[in-house]
């Protein structure tokens, strides 16, 4: 499949308050009323960025998790987006791919926020993960992630780059949006790739604010459609036959050089 359909919610999130921000996906997605492949929520979906672990900390049988299935069945897409959760008496910024079958994908943020004291309360991500969805190799991403291209670059071989889309879901404050939008577009370009950049808007709980600047780009770096300021719902169609024949007409990638990244 070379298009994909893509939804992407633009939400002011309540604080803390998972059941409320379920309820307010549900009655955008209803107003909306439009198919898609994926539907895309931003980082830490149904409590807003609180460090408050031990008391909004769902596990993988919880309620949030079962109702993106539900949500999944029902809109016959795939649910993405991240929350916290707990396992092995660890927590983690977990991202979350579903489809009307169960879990596709999961990913654990690797780099945590330490300005905010992420790295005292969550732990960090130890794999590097791809998966595949209609015919998509996808590779998810958390917010900071997108500060660290080593991370979220391509690895190539003789049959090209291993990814062909580029997914990150974001609280990414207002007060550094510029480089929000510049690093999408950077991460897109060099890699080669459609890149879903999915942030919020308002203030949390903890008086930061959000600008949004939720984003679809595709492989040349061309933003396709991006909102600010206020909630909404992106959209835009996605084609991975143009991304291609770019790739196999400029392959930077041949050029590439080789690294490996520690800490795994």
């Amino acid at each position: 499949m070379n298009e994909l359909q893509i939804l992407g919610l633009q939400l002011d999130l309540r604080w803390e308050d998972p059941e409320s921000n379920r309820k307010h996906i549900e009655s955008m997605l209803a107003a909306h009323q439009k198919p898609a492949d994926i539907i895309a929520l931003p980082e830490m979906f149904t409590t807003g960025f609180s460090m408050e672990a031990q008391r909004n900390a769902e596990e993988m049988m919880g309620p949030s998790m079962f109702w993106m299935r539900k949500l999944a069945q029902q809109e016959e897409a795939l649910i993405i987006g991240s929350l916290i959760i707990l396992e092995g008496g660890k927590f983690y910024n977990r991202f979350i791919a579903m489809d009307s079958y169960g879990i596709v994908a999961q990913y654990d943020k690797r780099h945590t926020f330490r300005m905010a004291g992420e790295h005292e309360v969550f732990e960090s991500g130890q794999e590097r993960v791809i998966f595949e969805y209609k015919g998509w190799r996808i590779c998810p991403q958390v917010c900071y992630d997108l500060r660290f291209p080593v991370f979220s670059r391509t690895r190539s071989d003789e049959q090209g780059p291993d990814y062909d889309l580029l997914v990150y879901v974001a609280n990414w404050p207002k007060p550094r949006i510029s480089h929000w939008d510049a690093l999408l577009q950077a991460r897109a370009i060099e890699n080669q790739t459609h890149v879903i950049g999915i942030n919020r808007v308002g203030i949390d709980g903890v008086n930061m604010e959000y600008s949004g600047g939720s984003a679809i780009i595709d492989h040349m770096g061309k933003v396709l459609t991006s909102q600010y300021d206020t909630e909404g719902v992106l959209e835009a169609i996605i084609d991975k036959a143009p991304q291609d024949r770019f790739r196999g007409k400029f392959p930077v990638w041949k050029d590439a050089d080789e690294f490996q990244v520690s800490g795994f």
